[in-house]
Parts: C-alpha cells; sequence; structure tokens
C-alpha cells in the first residue's frame, strides 16, 4: 500500500510560490489627461498604474500644476503627454522636473494622422499668439497651399489616431522596461482589437444623425465628426482659456438660424450660460459633449466609455 502524501512544509511551499513566473515590477509613468492615461493604463493592465495628472473635471487649457504633480515628474520614468500644443502647461515642467523621464509626446506619434485647425466663417480666427507651432513631418488631412502648421490637437477623438498612440505608448514601454514587453504587446493588441469593435459600433449609432448641422463651445470635435460623417459647422470659441467676446457670441447666435444648426452643445469643464444665451430665442437644442471624460473613472474603462457618452449626446440631441 502506498504511503499517504505528506503536505509540503510551510518554507517548501513559499519558495515554491516564489519560483512561478511573476511580472516584474513596471516603471514609474505619468500620463497629462484622462484620454491619455486610460490608453497608456490599458497597456500597462497587470503591470503598473500610470498617475494622472490632469484630474477630474479639470481642463488642460486651463490647468496649473501643482507640487503634488511635480514630485510625480520627478520620480517619473516615462511622461506620456499630447504636446506643448496642448498641454502648455506642462512645456516647462516636463524638462524642468521630469529630468530621468522619457518624454512621449503623441501627437508625434507614428501613424497618428493631424487635421488643420478649422478658421473663418462660424469657425474663429485663431489667435496666432497664443498659439504653439509644430515643425514635424506628419500627414495632414487639410494642408493648404501655405503650409499652415496649426492642428487639432484633441487626436484621441479619432479611433485610428488612438490605435497609433496605444502602438507608441506599448514600444516606448518595451524601451523602457524589456522585462515586461511581451505583457505591454499583448495589451496593446488586445486594446486595438476593442477599439476596432467601438468604432463599428459608433459607426452604425451614429448613422442616422449623420450630416444634421450642430455648434460645438470650442473645435474638440473634429476627428470624431471626420470619421463618423457628422457636419459640425462653428464653434462659441477657439481659445477656452479666454472668454468669447460678446460680439462673437452675437455672431454666433445670429449665424445658427442660417447654418441650420440643430444642437448647441455645451462642455462640462466650462461655463454652461454661454450656450444658454446663444439659444435662447432660437430653434436650436442644448447639449453636452465632453472631450476628455470630466465624470468619468480614470482607467482603461475611460476611453471607450468617453467615446460612447460623445455618440449618445450627439444621437440624443440631433436625433429627436
Amino acid at each position: 500500500m502506498r504511503a499517504a502524501m505528506r503536505p509540503l512544509p510551510l518554507l517548501a511551499l513559499a519558495a515554491a510560490l516564489t519560483a512561478s513566473p511573476a511580472l516584474a515590477e513596471g516603471p514609474k509613468v505619468v500620463a497629462s489627461i484622462k484620454p491619455v492615461h486610460s490608453l497608456v493604463a490599458a497597456v500597462m493592465e497587470g503591470v503598473a498604474e500610470p498617475a494622472l495628472i490632469v484630474r477630474g473635471a479639470a481642463s488642460p487649457h486651463t490647468y496649473a500644476m501643482k507640487p503634488s504633480d511635480a514630485k510625480a515628474l520627478a520620480a517619473a520614468d516615462l511622461v506620456f503627454w499630447i504636446g506643448p500644443e496642448l498641454e502648455g502647461f506642462l512645456d516647462k515642467p516636463v524638462t524642468a522636473n521630469a529630468k530621468k523621464a522619457t518624454s512621449v509626446t503623441l501627437l508625434e506619434a507614428p501613424g497618428v494622422t493631424l487635421l488643420d485647425a478649422r478658421e473663418g466663417g462660424a469657425w474663429e480666427a485663431h489667435d496666432h499668439g497664443h498659439e504653439h507651432k509644430h515643425d514635424h513631418d506628419h500627414k495632414h488631412a487639410h494642408e493648404d497651399e501655405h503650409g499652415h502648421d496649426e492642428v487639432n490637437t484633441h487626436i484621441w477623438l479619432s479611433p485610428a489616431n488612438a490605435r497609433a498612440m496605444v502602438a507608441a505608448i506599448a514600444e516606448a514601454l518595451s524601451a523602457k522596461d524589456p522585462a515586461n514587453a511581451a505583457a505591454y504587446t499583448a495589451n496593446a493588441e488586445r486594446t486595438a482589437r476593442s477599439i476596432d469593435a467601438l468604432d463599428a459600433e459608433l459607426k452604425a449609432a451614429l448613422a442616422p444623425v449623420a450630416g444634421k448641422p450642430f455648434v460645438v463651445f470650442h473645435d474638440a470635435y473634429q476627428y470624431f465628426e471626420a470619421q463618423y460623417g457628422l457636419n459640425g459647422v462653428g464653434a462659441i470659441t477657439v481659445n477656452p482659456e479666454r472668454r468669447p467676446s460678446a460680439k462673437r457670441l452675437s455672431e454666433i447666435r445670429a449665424k445658427i438660424g442660417g447654418l441650420g444648426a440643430a444642437c448647441v452643445f455645451a462642455e462640462p469643464q466650462f461655463e454652461p450660460a454661454l450656450v444658454n444665451t446663444i439659444v435662447e430665442g432660437t430653434p436650436a437644442k442644448k447639449g453636452v459633449l465632453d472631450p476628455e471624460g470630466a465624470d468619468l473613472k480614470d482607467g482603461p474603462g475611460l476611453y471607450p466609455a468617453l467615446m460612447r457618452n460623445i455618440a449618445a449626446s450627439l444621437k440624443e440631441c440631433l436625433g429627436s
């Protein structure tokens, strides 16, 4: 008769568990805004969690650095941000505070397609004294004959750009942390597939309202419009850092009728009273669009939730 198996001694059991394959400790990573943080968190899932600078309903257009942000940058191995064209508040701190970190500006990521900022008519002319320039090589969907080089920086609202951002994030993480490269690659591939599925879902959902005209608070949605055949016809302001003039508000209000705008959309980060003033006495309805996920929980699930929320708000206002 065979002897009964004796349980492993506690020390031997602990040694066996310790010998099990495990992911190496990940790098310290900082992401600038919630959509970027979401994509980075998706690629880092199971390895480590990135820190986030612009939290809650704060906007990168008006954000001021805190001591805790400077501390996070000083400890960072990698910093992911769109670039100084959007997060101007980070331009100097990335150099001054994140001295040991690799800075990854996703506006320059391979495969990202940039759209020129819209001007003229209901799209307010840009104040060139307050805009950053870009001089890197990118394909522009609307590059004009004068070499106009101001771009719309809300690149994450294009699913194709989001996939390119995920690839760049995985590459930078793998270069910094080769021990976890396989995990980053697998996560990036899974995230890209989920973005493809999300894109197909949103195309079907938005098809009934494609072409219906609307006005936005600021021109953040051009990539989303281009992807889904939507018809944004104007913006209340080009620079959310400054309140639009009374003249500008009067011009937009007068143009709503001529443009046939069915809806005017506010943003949760900025004063909704402006939209109330503009739509008063017009047939246009009010809605809210959020390009950054002000009320959404940080993490990998924020990006798909953000995109679905924008689609739902557009469909609700334009389809009713």
